[in-house]
């Protein structure tokens, strides 16, 4: 079963500050690019950059503008990105309202509603909650 990939497991693939999150997200992409699992959504790849590139309070950081352009470009090798369209930003803006998300998470959503994949794997929503045909698994909670 395919799956889309929050922004958050990309981020903590670098940040070695959460290191048992840092080897859960290496694990989980490591497994879904064998399997040919994991989808990337557009919104990902821009949110990493710009999280991965941000200075944080007493710590620079997570990576350089350049490695992180490359780490971009080598996602987009690996892994299938999906790509917004009208439709899928009509579909957010109905999930925001039916859901009470935040924007970012209501397009997130959106994205694996639209391509028709049943999970979401990150931390930023409710494990195990279904939102319309897409169920949330957080990869870091203890089975």
């Amino acid at each position: 079963m395919a799956f889309l990939v929050d922004t958050n497991i990309l981020v903590y693939r670098f940040d070695p500050r959460f290191p048992e999150k840092q080897a859960a997200a290496r694990d989980l992409l490591r497994k879904g690019l064998l399997r040919d699992t994991a989808r990337i959504p557009h919104q990902g790849l821009l949110e990493f950059v710009a999280v991965a590139t941000r200075a944080r309070p007493g710590s620079k950081p997570l990576l350089n503008a350049s490695e992180a352009r490359h780490e971009a470009e080598e996602l987009m090798a690996q892994f299938p990105v999906l790509f917004p369209n009208a439709a899928l930003f009509r579909t957010a803006l109905q999930g925001a309202a039916a859901y009470q998300l935040s924007w970012f998470d209501a397009h997130m959503w959106a994205y694996a509603e639209h391509y028709g994949l049943e999970e979401i794997v990150s931390e930023d929503f409710g494990h195990g909650r279904l939102y319309g045909s897409v169920r949330i698994r957080n990869p870091f909670l203890l089975p």
